[in-house]
């Protein structure tokens, strides 16, 4: 190891093997004091550079005025500069193997300029007055698992814009979502990828500035503003990273030091070519430094709740996108990245084992198993999977003439054969309503008030579904459009009473949700799920229970048919009545006004492999909670978890639906 003092050494060590998960400390650009100078020392990786220079405002951008030294072997570079100010812009200036002089932003900058432009600048992220400390606090002995969780997923620049079409700054956009995800009873706001990114046509999933906030809303600070404001508010804050590929613009991490240096160098494991972006080489000590000290300083230095790991099943295949002659098979002759693997082991235990209050929620999209398991027992180790193939099925379900679900009702049952083998969230997000898809409720079929009821009998149905929920903006409104990430959402549709009245229902629905721990508090196995019927697929009905550790329950009916079913029999539990609580086609939600307006008596007529039924009338297109009122004591409830009488509803013989990531958004 060359000029390296003994301060450096262990940073320096750590980092080459693969093992300094904070390695944002020392590499980039930090306040430092030489002898009586005070400035900035600058570090930075390139393995296959010759030499290294630091050009900026401060030295009119001349690479000969302030070299780099080689720190080690290994191709650490550094250099301290005096005078340097806040938001001075710089980039490295990089002299590859065959000589080429190349300017690249630095990978580790905690601040960079706004698109178009690409320097990096100096910036100091310490010293923010947080004042979270009473959430933090709270989030260190909670369970997510046994918690409600109800994400609203959001895009920076387009939930809301000014009058002008200009961007709320963070903190802005804090005071303006706040007040209405606290009054819709949103548990978490989940970001779009909030790090710097140069094309806004990607929505932030090309990134370039790993480490820095995208300039494009104001300074980093104000993302710790808006962070410290949410959290205030009892709002938890998920965002978007994608570890997974990087773009190749010429200033990021693009071959960096002139060769292949964040990416792999085999160039069958290298590029999506249907993405147009490189592969971060996962078997490279430097580059799994560099991915789990980024996703450690979102939640050390950003305060951050959870990390949604976008693209898992891209870097968990090594034949993702590929044609059968662009990949070479593992060592074992398969097919699975073996590396990716490891690095999603390493960057799951070092997070939660320093923060096991961190969501970590993989974005994984085919059947591999034990995404949500202990790495101990061969898992990956996240705490949260998106459910991929139920919202599939569903969307695909619902965008069905109703005469044909009948032919279908496996889509809205298959979901209850894989539920518990993962920790779930449910997700309806940006990825559904773009890119010619529709928006939610565009995917109904039938008239305007039949698109409406719709959305909620889909809705009622997904936030009695075990699993977390996450819906994405607009949608609780009935946005017709698609998703335009240029424009602020259509908030004008609110002046329409059927408009309101759905975002009434979600609000309702939320809370309902949060306040019913039936309906979330055993998500993980049958303990809190038990069908009562699930093959009337001729009639489109479905009817279940969910309950909680003390046995509470809740009974849900989901009629996805236009049809009011009247005298309809359901056997249950051995209560004296059941009540209704909340009903989807209630006229203040929009709906024709069908309730069970008084409690419906239980009756000793045994069915579905209960003692005792009931009989009730199902509004057309609907889901309804009923709760039971006053066991009797007569009898024993004999609960079932599957339909005795009936044959059992049509399942498929895979495991879980596959589905490639979507190619259009990454």
């Amino acid at each position: 190891m060359a000029n390296s003092s003994k301060k450096n050494n262990v940073p320096l060590y750590l980092f080459h093997q693969g093992t300094n998960f904070k390695a944002y400390e020392f590499l980039g650009a930090h306040p430092a004091k030489r002898g009586r100078s005070e400035g900035a020392v600058f570090r930075t990786w390139a393995p296959h550079a010759q030499s290294v220079s630091v050009v900026g405002d401060f030295n009119d951008w001349d690479p000969q005025k302030h070299p780099m030294k080689k720190l080690s072997d290994a191709g650490l570079w550094e250099g301290f500069i005096p005078r340097v100010e806040r938001f001075d812009t710089y980039k490295y200036c990089i002299t590859a193997e065959d000589g080429r002089q190349i300017l690249k932003a630095d990978p580790y900058a905690f601040h960079s300029e706004t698109r178009p432009y690409t320097g990096s600048k100096f910036y100091d992220i310490s010293g923010f007055p947080w004042g979270d400390e009473k959430w933090i606090e709270e989030q260190k002995s909670a369970n997510h698992y046994q918690q409600p969780i109800n994400i609203y997923e959001v895009h920076f620049g387009s939930w809301k814009q000014k009058e002008n079409g200009d961007p709320y700054s963070y903190g802005e956009l804090a005071d303006e979502l706040i007040p209405y995800v606290k009054e819709m009873g949103y548990t978490h706001v989940e970001l779009l990828p909030v790090c710097e990114y140069p094309f806004d046509g990607s929505w932030g999933y090309q990134v370039t500035g790993y480490f820095a906030p995208t300039s494009r809303y104001g300074e980093p600070k104000g993302l710790m503003e808006f962070i410290n404001k949410m959290h205030k508010n009892k709002i938890g804050v998920i965002i978007d990273w994608v570890p997974a590929h990087f773009p190749k613009d010429e200033h990021g991490l693009y071959e960096f030091d002139g060769g292949y240096c964040y990416e792999y160098s085999d160039i069958q494991k290298r590029e999506h070519s249907h993405w147009g972006t490189r592969i971060f080489d996962f078997g490279r000590n430097e580059v799994v430094s560099f991915l789990v000290s980024n996703a450690m300083f979102w939640v050390e230095q950003y305060h951050v709740d959870g990390i949604r790991v976008d693209a898992v099943a891209s870097m968990l295949y090594l034949d993702y996108g590929k044609e059968d002659w662009e990949w070479t098979p593992n060592k074992n002759g398969g097919r699975e990245n073996l590396e990716a693997v490891e690095f999603l082991r390493t960057l799951n235990k070092a997070v939660l084992s320093e923060h096991p209050e961190v969501m970590m929620i993989a974005e994984e999209s085919t059947a591999w198993p034990l995404v949500t398991k202990p790495t101990f027992v061969g898992g990956l180790g996240f705490n949260f999977k998106w459910n991929m193939g139920w919202m599939n099925d569903m969307i695909s379900y619902m965008s069905l003439d109703p005469l044909f679900r009948c032919y279908n009702h496996d889509k809205i049952t298959f979901s209850l054969c894989y539920a518990f083998a993962e920790n779930y969230v449910l997700p309806i997000s940006h990825d559904e309503v773009v890119h010619g898809k529709c928006s939610l409720i565009g995917k109904m079929p039938g008239e305007y008030e039949q698109k409406f009821a719709g959305v909620r009998a889909f809705l009622g149905y997904m936030y009695a579904h075990p699993g977390k929920k996450l819906l994405f903006m607009g949608q609780e409104f009935g946005q017709f459009i698609e998703w335009d990430y240029k424009k602020g959402l259509d908030w004008m549709l609110l002046d329409y009473p059927m408009h309101q009245k759905l975002r009434d229902f979600v609000k309702e629905l939320n809370l309902f949700y949060r306040k019913n721990p039936p309906m979330w508090q055993v998500d993980d196995s049958w303990d809190g799920f038990t069908w009562i019927s699930h093959d009337d697929n001729t009639q489109n009905i479905i009817a279940f229970r969910r309950i909680d550790e003390k046995g509470n329950e809740i009974i849900i009916v989901c009629n996805f048919a236009p049809v009011k079913r009247e005298h309809y029999r359901i056997g249950v539990p051995d209560y004296c009545h059941f009540k209704e609580l909340l009903n989807s086609d209630d006229v203040r939600f929009g709906g024709t006004g069908v309730q069970n307006t008084e409690p419906v008596k239980v009756d000793d007529i045994p069915l579905h492999g209960y003692e005792t039924s009931m009989e009730i009338t199902i509004p057309p297109l609907s889901t309804v909670y009923f709760k039971g009122l006053r066991k009797r004591k007569r009898s024993k409830v004999k609960a079932v978890p599957a339909v005795k009488e009936a044959k059992q509803a049509p399942r498929r013989k895979k495991k879980e639906p596959e589905k490639q990531e979507e190619a259009t958004d990454k």
